[in-house]
């Protein structure tokens, strides 16, 4: 898949606000586009304690997608920071649910979670 193609299916915007940074994802996170957010969040790492996944504007997210975000929570724990997710769709929601991943992710703006942004 071309750059433009997979450009398409996953665009992110971030906003930072001192240690924090907050991901939009928009589209499809699915097999050809993963390493997009990878890089990016990863890039995000260094000088972030606290990342957070907006999804509500993710329309899909195949396995691949799925194996990214343990890879990222694993990448973000090994450097000292954490990576939470906001705005699940109900059926990233689904997904989550049925791989007892859900559990694993700290879920904000939820059962009294704070928000900062």
């Amino acid at each position: 898949m071309g750059n433009d193609a997979a450009a398409s299916l996953l665009t992110l915007d971030v906003e930072r606000d001192g240690d924090v940074a907050l991901v939009r994802c928009h589209g499809r996170l699915v097999a050809g586009v993963t390493n997009i957010l990878h890089a990016k969040v990863c890039q995000l790492m260094p000088d972030s304690k606290r990342i957070v996944l907006d999804l509500r504007d993710l329309t899909y997210m195949d396995s691949s997608g799925l194996g990214m975000l343990v890879r990222l929570y694993v990448s973000a724990k090994a450097a000292g920071c954490s990576l939470e997710l906001i705005h699940l769709g109900k059926r990233i929601r689904e997904l989550l649910s049925m791989t007892n991943l859900l559990s694993v992710f700290t879920i904000i703006g939820e059962q009294g979670t704070m928000i900062r942004f």
